[in-house]
């Protein structure tokens, strides 16, 4: 069925230049290739198929929020010359996307062409704090710090040695679910920082590294100074089995070999210049995973306990499907932490491979998920997402290809960051004549006085430089943003601040 859907859609799946036998040929046996993987649909016996429905039913919920946008708003372009036409179009907005659409957009139908760029953007950010008001409100994925899903977590983290796992995905939005989804790991339970590449910023995880020994060291938080655990910093570096050579890691040029070893170097980088700083008492451990963006398996480079980890050798999640689907649970379970412990050049301490082995046995539940949901790998093998996520925030995306982050302070810091993902969305959006929509986000802590004034003034920092930056897309309409904070001292959802809709109050109405 993947090869006759792609035989059919291949003339628009080309370039005008690209012989459409050979491409055919080549997409073809990767799919097949693909197909050969993942087998039939048998359920795997570690599969958790209630938590696979739940996490369904919610990236139904949230995607179906702006996947409704585009039909609703063709409704609405039809209607504009109509004598009810605000009224209908209120009634169509309500009714699909559970909102009002902006007014005083509206009300200039009769005598200009309707702006649907700013409609897009409205809906699209309307969409987004409907999903933050909902994430916050009733913790759909049940990551709260309060959740006994994170509590157990958390415990069994401690139990492995750790007492604080942060992890860096790729900005790619094809991996902004990897925490809740690839991994099934409760949100609250890790640091999450995303970067193009997963090239993390050294300094400022030195920095987080720094503040977590000293809430050690005053308060016990997370645990006592004085227990023998350790940091675990984990990159997950991400490519493509169905289109190995296009749709890998955009900041690696989808060399597979090259993500893999720059993240890994990132990663010694970072334990150098803690125990330059802090002496090797200080030791962190690392850890560096590959993600299959198609299928959602993983492969783990096994570390040693200094470690040292081989790039060209891992253990991969999707061989250890296959080795025990026809096992028991108990049996799959002891059969995955035996590979772990002697299927590699190195033997990782008992704690690190009691967490591997973790990873994999949820991981097997997310493999099958994919299976289920498309019969396969993910149809969409390239970019999809919705908006660009631009700041320091984003606790509530959990989604894959719903978000192309860029963690930044100020826009020069970030700006190949930023760069990447407008690119994506040319291709996206702007190709469609439709804007690029852009949240800008700044968390502060309300325990600290002037920190909410400090976020909105960061929030319009970044706005203005992005306004710069692009100004030929803002100039025409095409790039649109939303300013948000939120305190990160309480469940509370993104605020909106502003916006680049209503750019003389700066207010969002």
């Amino acid at each position: 069925m993947a090869y006759r859907n792609l035989a059919k859609n291949a003339n628009r799946s080309i370039g005008p230049t690209a012989p459409r036998k050979r491409y055919l040929a080549e997409k073809g046996a990767q799919i097949q290739r693909q197909d050969s993987l993942v087998g039939d649909l048998s359920r795997h016996p570690l599969t958790e198929q209630s938590i696979n429905r739940k996490l369904q039913s919610y990236e139904s919920e949230v995607k179906g929020r702006f996947e409704r946008i585009v039909p609703l708003l063709k409704k609405v372009s039809a209607l504009q010359h109509d004598q009810d036409f605000i009224s209908s179009a209120q009634q169509f907005s309500r009714s699909e996307l559970g909102f009002d659409l902006p007014t005083d957009v509206l009300e200039k139908a009769w005598v200009s062409p309707l702006d649907m760029r700013a409609l897009f953007a409205w809906c699209v950010f309307q969409a987004y704090q409907q999903a933050s008001d909902n994430f916050f409100k009733s913790d759909p994925l049940n990551g709260e710090k309060e959740s006994n899903e994170a509590r157990e977590f958390e415990s069994f983290l401690n139990d492995c040695g750790f007492h604080l796992l942060d992890i860096t995905p790729c900005a790619d939005g094809r991996l902004a679910h990897s925490i809740a989804y690839v991994l099934r790991i409760p949100f609250s339970a890790v640091r999450r920082r995303s970067h193009a590449g997963a090239l993390f910023d050294i300094e400022q995880t030195v920095n987080r590294w720094v503040k977590t020994e000293h809430h050690r060291y005053r308060e016990s938080i997370p645990n006592s100074a004085h227990l023998d655990t350790r940091y675990l910093k984990v990159v997950t570096y991400h490519f493509s089995s169905v289109d190995p050579h296009h749709q890998g890691c955009a900041a690696h040029g989808s060399d597979d070999s090259l993500a893999a070893s720059e993240g890994y170097q990132r990663l010694l980088d970072f334990r150098e210049a803690i125990e330059n700083s802090f002496c090797c008492g200080a030791s962190v451990d690392l850890l560096l995973i590959g993600v299959d963006t198609d299928t959602d398996a993983i492969r783990v480079h096994i570390p040693s306990p200094d470690g040292t980890m081989s790039l060209d050798k891992w253990v991969s999640a999707l061989d250890l499907y296959k080795e025990t689907i026809s096992m028991t649970k108990e049996e799959a379970s002891q059969t995955i932490l035996n590979r772990i412990k002697s299927g590699s050049d190195v033997t990782p301490d008992l704690g690190m491979a009691d967490f591997i082995a973790r990873l994999i046995s949820n991981n097997i539940s997310q493999i099958d998920y994919v299976r289920e949901l498309h019969s396969g790998p993910y149809p969409d093998a390239g970019h999809a997402e919705k908006f660009i996520g631009v700041g320091i925030g984003f606790k509530e995306i959990h989604l894959r290809n719903l978000t192309y982050f860029t963690h930044l302070d100020t826009v020069e810091e970030g700006a190949a960051d930023l760069d990447v993902g407008v690119k994506i969305f040319k291709g996206l959006n702007v190709s469609r004549d439709l804007p690029v929509p852009v949240v800008i986000r700044f968390d502060y802590s309300g325990s600290v006085p002037g920190a909410r004034d400090r976020a909105i003034a960061d929030c319009r920092r970044v706005d203005d430089a992005i306004s710069v930056r692009y100004r030929d897309l803002v100039d025409d309409g095409l790039l649109h943003t939303l300013l948000t904070i939120r305190d990160r001292d309480q469940r509370s959802p993104a605020e909106a601040v502003g916006s680049s809709l209503n750019p003389s109050t700066k207010e969002v109405h």
